[in-house]
């Protein structure tokens, strides 16, 4: 569940001051690689100059009134790179970007400092959905309207592989580069680039009943992080482990798209809290022959099968097995020939445990893994026998990611915070010894928020970098080039973000002596004599967090700065569960949502009265999805507190929503119905007495429109007023002019159910 992002989208902002970090040792392996969808390419070339010297934004005035343009850009406006990805041994580094003469796939060249184009955009009529770069060599297969392609390193057009209606997705090369893996009409299939041909390595895929090689929504959604890959090739390339999803005992959910002159049902499969789950086994492929082994990963009760990972010989593989309840996790070790598996290693938690994407083999079959077993995350070393030998990452820091190993020299490379009071509000990079006798070292430093995306082989690594004031910037780093590589970033925007309301950060005490992180903006000349009206944000859920010294996502960060300049104050507080307090805080939201995020915001509330420039009647609050439903909790559960909430695209009852992400939280309905009823807001609706605004797209296949349509219902039935805007075909997060008008929309509620400042300016479109 994607319930940390609200529902707009982004645009991108040049970004001035930077940290210095240290190079990445050499040697560094990379554990992830990233994809996203791109559209037609423009021959272009990128002058090394410009990627080593700072760009000076061109003269504006010292302050600018930002608009809903500034929050969320016309559609086609220019970003930075996009869909980073390392070739196979971290000499090059693929992007899109769009230079101002059309977006382009980009290969920059970091031990030259220089960039080019790789593709003219008139070779493919489709444009380019995804590239991936070839396993040993800088060969690039392709996707473009649903078919494949390949760009051989040494030759300028692309070589049409596919061509047919059915789309194919998800290829993947052998580990030798001389096949790909890829799903067609729910089928997994086998192309060899040495003669072309294809042969379906399944052949009973059907849609809304057997998935082969591909997720379904809830593992997309829950397990996968929104990757609908579904297979992995064995490091030999001999054989192809593979899901098979049996949907038959899933519910569908009906999506209305209205838009036709008859509007058209689209069919969701999709598990609600205590209903059946999709029926899901791990099959073996071995290419020789085409025989598949089935896994015996145990009874198919439910359980989830989370992860996979083949063991450096391709003989045996790693399954994580998490129960239904999810409060134990289990390592099978399986031979890929026989499909017997036995626990390596099981891992078990009072309430849950959650999983991660931080597991890698080192070449003798022992392994590394992250494990909250301490109460904060932290990386494990295990023996080939799954026995714990030692933990990696020292006291006093907790890890986020894994993002590389070196294991010739001894090293992992994690990015992670410090477990300090207020400490996760910042992300740094850091390399931890795989042995003893080394010490940590820190590669980023100062405020800020930093992520890593690490070459193999070469050492190299782009370093992400951003605060809560400005803008993100990503930059090459390794051995051999001083500062690094700036990666370039899109147009400057009309306003110098160093100008804008700039974040204060800071705690406040609760009732119990807990400090609660929070974070602070207020209106450019600011007057303390004077008294100010409040928009406070949250989100509340479960090792989440909101207050982050970050640029934030999807237009949120530049409209709470316009909303500061229209003279309302922007505070934002985490609660005990957030990921600031570990996993034992967590744990404070098992069988019930609601309760403890309600008590931080009254914490909050009674700050800002307390401060005597603020209105404390003039004071509203806003979340997106799980924010959503939280601030229906408050609305209904502290009547009057707040004047004024906006709810967008909220969770209203918890059996509405999926399985996994629920049942982790507040275990299976049978099993906790009181917690249940107690934790939905549409338990609570009669209470309502402030303004209330609810947000939902028509087309949200995350938090059904039902949510909202079921809350209006109470609320009418219990005579209470409120509004509500619909966005048609409008999904989880939204987009384009309709993200504009729902910033709109909030702006002019919170303006006229609070007021602002009548001298701030008002701005524009």
């Amino acid at each position: 569940m994607v319930l940390r992002e609200h529902g707009a989208s982004s645009g991108a902002y040049r970004l001035q001051p930077r940290p210095s970090p240290f190079s990445a040792p050499a040697g560094v392996r990379c554990l992830a690689r990233r994809r996203s969808p791109m559209r037609s390419v423009f021959a272009v070339v990128l002058p090394a100059v410009m990627a080593l010297i700072p760009q000076v934004a061109s003269p504006r005035a010292a302050t600018h009134d930002l608009n809903f343009a500034d929050v969320i850009p016309d559609a086609g406006a220019r970003s930075g790179p996009e869909s980073l990805a390392w070739n196979h041994d971290g000499t090059r580094l693929g992007y899109l970007y769009d230079d101002g003469d059309g977006l382009a796939l980009w290969v920059l060249v970091p031990g030259e400092g220089s960039a080019r184009s790789r593709l003219a955009d008139e070779v493919l009529d489709a444009g380019i959905d995804a590239f991936h770069w070839s396993p040993v060599n800088d060969t690039l297969l392709l996707e473009s309207g649903g078919d494949l392609f390949l760009l051989p390193a040494a030759e300028s057009r692309p070589r049409r592989l596919t061509r047919t209606d059915a789309e194919e997705s998800s290829p993947r090369f052998s580990g030798d580069g001389g096949r790909i893996a890829f799903v067609r009409n729910h089928d997994l299939h086998l192309l060899d680039l040495s003669d072309g041909e294809i042969r379906p390595l399944t052949r009973d895929g059907e849609a809304d009943f057997r998935l082969n090689g591909e997720t379904d929504w809830i593992y997309w959604e829950e397990i996968w992080g929104r990757d609908s890959t579904g297979f992995w090739w064995s490091p030999d390339g001999q054989r192809i482990a593979f899901y098979q999803f049996d949907e038959t005992p899933v519910e569908t959910y009906p999506l209305l798209d209205t838009a036709p002159h008859y509007p058209v049902v689209k069919r969701q499969k999709y598990p609600k809290a205590g209903t059946a789950n999709p029926r899901v086994r791990i099959g073996v492929i071995t290419l020789s022959n085409g025989d598949i082994k089935w896994l015996e990963t145990g009874r198919n009760d439910g359980s989830y099968l989370a992860r996979v990972h083949w063991h450096p010989d391709s003989r045996s593989l790693v399954v994580e097995r998490l129960n239904r309840e999810q409060d134990r996790l289990d390592l099978l070790t399986c031979d890929a020939r026989r499909g017997r598996c036995r626990t390596l290693h099981t891992e078990t938690w009072p309430t849950w445990v959650n999983l991660g994407n931080d597991f890698a083999f080192l070449d003798d079959g022992s392994f590394v893994r992250g494990s909250e077993r301490s109460g904060w995350r932290r990386l494990d070393l295990h023996g080939p026998d799954g026995r714990l030998q030692r933990t990696l990452t020292p006291d006093g820091w907790v890890m986020t990611s894994l993002d590389g190993l070196d294991e010739e020299r001894g090293w992992a490379m994690v990015t992670g915070f410090r477990s300090e009071e207020g400490g996760a509000r910042e992300r740094h990079v850091l390399r931890v010894p795989l042995g003893e006798g080394h010490d940590l070292e820190t590669y980023t430093e100062g405020r800020g928020w930093s992520s890593a995306l690490v070459a193999p082989e070469s050492g190299s690594w782009v370093h992400t970098w951003s605060t809560a004031d400005t803008p993100t910037v990503r930059t090459v780093r390794g051995a051999g080039m001083g500062a690094g590589v700036e990666l370039p970033s899109g147009p400057p925007p009309a306003f110098d973000p160093e100008s804008l309301p700039r974040w204060e950060f800071f705690a406040m005490t609760d009732g119990n002596g807990q400090r609660l992180p929070a974070s602070l903006l207020k209106p450019p000349g600011f007057d303390p004599e004077r008294t100010y009206p409040v928009i406070m944000y949250h989100y509340g859920g479960p090792g989440s967090q909101v207050v982050a010294d970050r640029w934030g996502s999807r237009g949120r960060s530049i409209w709470h700065k316009m909303m500061a300049q229209r003279g309302f104050i922007v505070l934002s507080v985490d609660n005990p569960a957030s990921i600031f307090f570990g996993k034992k805080g967590e744990d404070l939201q098992h069988r019930r949502f609601g309760e403890i995020n309600l008590a931080a915001q009254k914490t909050a509330v009674g700050w800002l009265k307390a401060q005597p420039w603020v209105d404390g009647s003039r004071i509203g609050l806003w979340g997106w999805s799980g924010g959503g439903a939280n601030t229906l909790y408050c609305l209904f559960n502290a009547p009057g507190l707040w004047r004024a909430g906006v709810a967008g695209a909220p969770v209203t009852d918890w059996l509405l929503y999926d399985t996994i992400w629920t049942e982790r939280y507040l275990d299976h309905p049978d099993d906790n119905a009181a917690g249940y009823q107690a934790s939905s807001p549409l338990t609570h609706a009669a209470h309502l007495e402030d303004a209330l605004l609810i947000i939902h797209g028509t087309a949200d296949d995350n938090v059904h429109p039902q949510n909202s349509l079921n809350l209006v219902a109470a609320l009418v039935e219990h005579e209470k007023m409120f509004q509500v805007a619909l966005y048609p075909g409008q999904k989880h997060g939204f987009r384009g002019l309709s993200a504009r008008h729902f910033y709109r929309r909030m702006s002019e509620f919170f303006q006229r159910e609070l007021g602002g400042d009548d001298t701030a300016a008002q701005g524009s479109d």
